[in-house]
């Protein structure tokens, strides 16, 4: 349970406190935050990294309206998180009681159902409700406010044994209508999204992926369902084959900005697009689809390997070009061999890709690698390609940043033996540094590593390319933000050249407590992206 505490929900933790006591059962972990937007977001990085609901309690008022950010980035991450909250007594409604106020109508827009409990009795069908409604396909967030009355009163009740609904099966119309697509296809490429991972589909979408001898795109939490060096992993050279294909066939995530909005393959020959997803109301219908399934993804994979095999002719056989995967596989080869020289960069100030160069030494297969953060974290996009799915935590298309540390609190508690590695922008930073005194107080032992450019890069070098100037993009020069994360308990220091970087590295991991390592880099440096996402 991550929480906030406030008088409206103590009847919660004294349930926590009361059921650890019980030798019969197992103790819940109540983890206190600073701010609610990070107890929410560490639920929603409990339900991407454990694929299992995680919960938020937040008191009534603010603690509602201060979670609204983080409650939105879960809705669009698709995670299963559930947000109980407290609410105001029902026999003073509309007397102005403290923070009385009408949440569900607040957060209805950015959850999957949004509603008051107002009787005890009812209270635990309701909680069964959210957690069932939270799990089942398409995941997303659920919220439940709990009148006074109800939270604190008493009653008997019978506890619901319902699990969440599974996905069924995509239909084999459907499939078939897509391998037969596939058949047809000179230059597929298969594009995987995070619902591939939350859906437990990664091992089916790699053996169909091998099966079928598909080149692979991975985005979200899919990467790493193709582990780095994979001889049909094509991340790297994603711009020239959605660019050059003839068949896109996107899986487990939406036809976003961050997909060309599902505009693919030549200009005077687009390509033929697929899109499927867990439920219905994922598919596209704002492109032309040639085809299209909704329904459990490894159910998905699997079906298409077995119609396409079943056909006599894979995507590697028929009318495939044959020059198709060696040519995306020297892209990539070529894209990999230039990041060298900046990976290994000596330039004063300091280049943000020689931090990944250096943290790259340093990095187990295992880690958990987690990104807050603009330019900066787009580099780490670029350059960390994981060995497993399941290992990589950014803020999603919603943007917001401030997701940081309540991912690495999460990450810790979900692997506590593995390495968690929070990379933080500069700008990103000021909006949850405070919580370093969470990892602090519950021992939980985080290397967080700031590219401090001393300024909002993803806004700064845009408004100077319109404008020829920008405002409004500056922070405070060298900032000692590892200052802030000894203050609070933790440790840190600051490097400000290229050589400094990997002792610094080294020393973090080390160290055994949460640890910021403060890198002063090139403020010119803009990452080089081919869209704002406008």
């Amino acid at each position: 349970m991550f929480t906030l505490s406030g008088g409206h929900v103590f009847p919660l933790y004294d349930a926590v406190v009361k059921d650890g006591a019980a030798p019969s059962s197992p103790a819940m972990r109540l983890v206190d935050v600073r701010h609610e937007q990070t107890a929410v977001f560490a639920a929603e990085a409990t339900a991407r990294l454990t694929r299992t609901p995680g919960l938020a309690v937040v008191t009534a008022g603010p603690g509602v309206t201060n979670s609204v950010s983080a409650v939105t980035t879960a809705w669009f991450n698709g995670a299963p998180v559930v947000v109980l909250a407290g609410r105001a007594p029902d026999s003073r409604w509309g007397s102005g009681s403290l923070q009385e106020m009408d949440h569900p109508p607040l957060l209805a827009p950015v959850t999957k159902r949004a509603w008051t409990e107002h009787d005890t009795a009812g209270l635990a069908g309701s909680v069964d409700e959210a957690f069932r409604l939270a799990a089942s396909p398409h995941r997303g967030p659920v919220f439940l406010d709990i009148s006074l009355e109800a939270i604190y009163g008493q009653a008997e009740a019978a506890l619901p044994d319902a699990g969440p609904e599974a996905a069924p099966a995509p239909a084999s119309a459907d499939v078939d209508r897509i391998a037969g697509l596939l058949r047809a296809a000179r230059r597929p490429v298969l594009v995987l999204g995070s619902d591939v991972w939350l859906g437990r589909a990664e091992d089916a979408a790699r053996q169909a992926a091998q099966e079928l001898r598909l080149p692979v795109i991975a985005n979200g939490q899919a990467r790493g369902v193709l582990p780095r060096g994979h001889e049909l992993l094509v991340t790297r050279a994603r711009s020239v084959a959605l660019r050059r294909a003839d068949l896109v066939i996107v899986a487990g995530t939406p036809l976003d900005f961050r997909l060309g909005y599902g505009s693919f393959g030549p200009k005077d020959a687009p390509a033929r697009v697929v899109h499927v997803a867990d439920a219905p109301g994922g598919i596209a219908t704002h492109v032309p689809l040639a085809a299209s399934a909704s329904g459990d993804l490894a159910a998905f994979f699997t079906a298409l390997a077995a119609a396409d095999t079943g056909a006599g002719a894979g995507a590697g056989a028929g009318q495939a070009d044959p020059e198709w995967m060696p040519g995306l596989a020297e892209a990539t080869r070529a894209a990999l061999a230039a990041d060298g020289p900046l990976l290994a960069s000596e330039a004063d100030p300091v280049h943000p890709a020689r931090i990944y160069g250096e943290l790259l030494t340093v990095l187990d297969d295992d880690a958990v690698v987690i990104g807050d953060g603009g330019d900066f974290v787009s580099f780490a996009g670029k350059y960390i390609e994981p060995l497993r799915p399941g290992g990589w935590l950014d803020p999603g298309p919603f943007g917001c940043l401030g997701t940081g540390l309540g991912y690495a609190i999460a990450a810790r508690i979900a692997h506590p033996a593995v390495q968690v590695v929070l990379l933080l922008g500069d700008g990103a930073a000021g909006f949850s540094l405070m919580d370093a005194d969470t990892l602090v107080r519950h021992g939980l032992p985080v290397v967080m590593v700031c590219g401090n450019n001393a300024g909002w890069g993803l806004e700064r070098h845009p408004m100077r390319a319109l404008y020829g100037y920008d405002v409004a993009a500056d922070l405070q020069p060298g900032c000692r933000y590892d200052e802030v994360v000894r203050a609070l308990g933790g440790a840190g220091e600051l490097v400000t050249t290229a050589a400094g970087i990997g002792p610094a590295l080294r020393r973090a991991f080390a160290a055994g407590v949460p640890y910021l390592v403060n890198v002063i880099t090139d403020p010119e440096i803009a990452y080089p992206r081919s869209t704002t996402g406008v």
